[in-house]
C-alpha cells in the first residue's frame, strides 16, 4: 500500500492526463458560464424592478445553501433525463459530464453574483451620475462605466474563487465521473498503492493551485501598483 509503482504510474499517464483534461474542462466552463450568468444576476440584484431583485435573492440563497455534493447528485438524477427527453441525445454523449457542468456553472453563478455585486457597490455613486451627465442611458452607463470598474475591483477575489472551483471539481466522484482524482484513486485501488497515488494527486493539485495563487498575487500587486501610479 505504501510502495509506489512508478512504472505503473508512467504507463497510466494517458489515463491521468485524460482525467486532468476533464477536471480543467469543468473548471473553465464553470468559470466562464458562472461569470456570465453571475453578471446578469448582479445586474438584476441592483434593478429597480422588485421581481428581478427577489428572483436574484432567492437564486443566490438557494444555491449557496445547498451542499455541492447534494447539488451534483440532484443534477445527475434530473438533467440527463431532461436532456434525453428534449434533445433525444445518443448514448455516446456523457451525460454525467453535462450534468456536472450544469451544476457547477449554476452554483458558481451565485458566488460570482455576490462578488460582482460587491464590486459594483464599492464604486462611488458619482460614477453613475457621471455617466448620466455624459448623456448615457442606464444600460450604457452600466456597460461602459460601472461594470469595467467593478470587474477590475473584483479580479483578486474572482481569481480566488476560480481556485476554489478547481479544488471542488474533485467532488464529481459522487457521480462516477472520471476526473483526475477519481482516476488516480482507481489506479491506486487497482495496484494496491492507494496511499502513494493519493500523495501524487495531492502534489498535482498543489502544483496547479500554487500556480493560480501566484498569478492571483501578481495580479493583485499589479492592480495596487497601477492604482498608486494613477493617484500620483
Amino acid at each position: 500500500m505504501f510502495e509506489m509503482d512508478w512504472q505503473a504510474l508512467v504507463d497510466s499517464r494517458g489515463v491521468l492526463l485524460s482525467g486532468m483534461r476533464i477536471t480543467l474542462e469543468i473548471t473553465v466552463v464553470a468559470i466562464l458560464c458562472g461569470l456570465a450568468w453571475g453578471t446578469v444576476l448582479a445586474v438584476f440584484s441592483l434593478s429597480p424592478h422588485r421581481a428581478l431583485r427577489l428572483f436574484t435573492q432567492g437564486y443566490v440563497s438557494l444555491f449557496r445553501s445547498i451542499p455541492l455534493v447534494m447539488l451534483l447528485l440532484w443534477f445527475f438524477l434530473i438533467v440527463p433525463q431532461l436532456l434525453k427527453t428534449l434533445f433525444n441525445l445518443p448514448s455516446t454523449v456523457d451525460l454525467r459530464l453535462i450534468s456536472a457542468l450544469t451544476a457547477y456553472s449554476l452554483l458558481e453563478a451565485a458566488f460570482f453574483c455576490e462578488i460582482i455585486r460587491a464590486g459594483i457597490a464599492s464604486l462611488p455613486r458619482g460614477q453613475l451620475q457621471a455617466g448620466y451627465a455624459l448623456g448615457m442611458t442606464s444600460a450604457q452607463t452600466l456597460r461602459y462605466v460601472i461594470l469595467p470598474q467593478a470587474f477590475r475591483a473584483m479580479v483578486p477575489l474572482g481569481l480566488t474563487q476560480c481556485i476554489v472551483i478547481f479544488q471542488d471539481t474533485s467532488l464529481v466522484y459522487v457521480i462516477a465521473l472520471g476526473d483526475f482524482f477519481r482516476r488516480v484513486t482507481a489506479i491506486g485501488e487497482r495496484d494496491g498503492t492507494i496511499v502513494p497515488m493519493l500523495l501524487v494527486a495531492g502534489a498535482a493539485y498543489w502544483a496547479v493551485t500554487s500556480t493560480l495563487i501566484a498569478i492571483t498575487h501578481w495580479v493583485r500587486t499589479r492592480l495596487a501598483t497601477s492604482r498608486i501610479e494613477y493617484l500620483v
